[in-house]
């Protein structure tokens, strides 16, 4: 066999190759980082509730997908509307309210979606008195760049921005969380609960597949060019 390689074809090729298969193997983390998120979620979201003490001793990725316990009652006059877009690409709204637990704690209950025909108040019952409820404890993403600016004054906003809500109501919370309710029906159908979307893209096997054939047809292209120049012959 004879092989008289090109040095400067072969020192780009081999940075190229040992790149691309560093990118198939960060691949290959990923997709163990990404299983194992998902099977935690998936226990998390099993798992019978926790009280509001427990979930505030465990740590942020412990309780996040947890579902939680809570009794108490709603503050429904400083209710908050985000606003989103339903399956059809229709306008919706998730109802944001304060509940006050029976030892005085206040968290945010995401209650569920409204049409915009439901937005008044008062074309829904309210839930009045003492309650209890059950909802999945998750910390909100924050506003993107090009998230809208809120209207404070017909109280919509266009995320669920709790620092700014609840300091337009002066509302301490007792965690920097939303609970999203349940699919338990509320009074009149509305608002629909159970809103909760657990779903995670796990594309990294097929792009760690791609990756590693890239290098190894980079590979066999390099070889192909040297047989076609009679530098390598078996």
């Amino acid at each position: 066999m004879t092989f008289r390689p090109y040095p400067g074809l072969t020192l780009a090729t081999l940075i190229l190759v040992a790149f691309l298969t560093w990118l198939g193997a960060w691949q290959l983390q990923r997709l163990q980082w990404k299983e194992a998120l998902i099977a935690t979620v998936g226990g998390h979201m099993d798992a019978k509730p926790v009280t509001l003490d427990e979930a505030l001793k465990l740590d942020a990725d412990a309780v996040q997908y947890r579902r939680v316990a809570l009794s108490g009652h709603f503050d429904n006059a400083k209710e908050a509307y985000v606003f989103t877009t339903g399956k059809e690409g229709d306008p919706v709204y998730h109802v944001l309210t304060p509940f006050i637990t029976a030892d005085g704690r206040t968290l945010m209950v995401d209650r569920g979606k409204i049409p915009a025909e439901k937005l008044a108040p008062q074309t829904r019952p309210p839930i009045t008195g003492e309650a209890a409820l059950v909802g999945v404890w998750r910390v909100p993403d924050r506003p993107g760049v090009f998230t809208p600016a809120p209207d404070p004054a017909r109280r919509i906003w266009y995320a669920r921005d709790l620092a700014e809500i609840a300091a337009a109501d002066g509302v301490k919370l007792a965690a920097p969380v939303v609970i999203e309710a349940d699919s338990r029906p509320n009074p009149g159908g509305w608002p629909q609960g159970g809103q909760t979307v657990v779903s995670f893209t796990n594309n990294h096997l097929s792009y760690a597949i791609t990756w590693f054939g890239l290098a190894a047809g980079l590979v066999g292209v390099y070889f192909a060019y040297h047989i076609s120049k009679g530098r390598f012959r078996l």
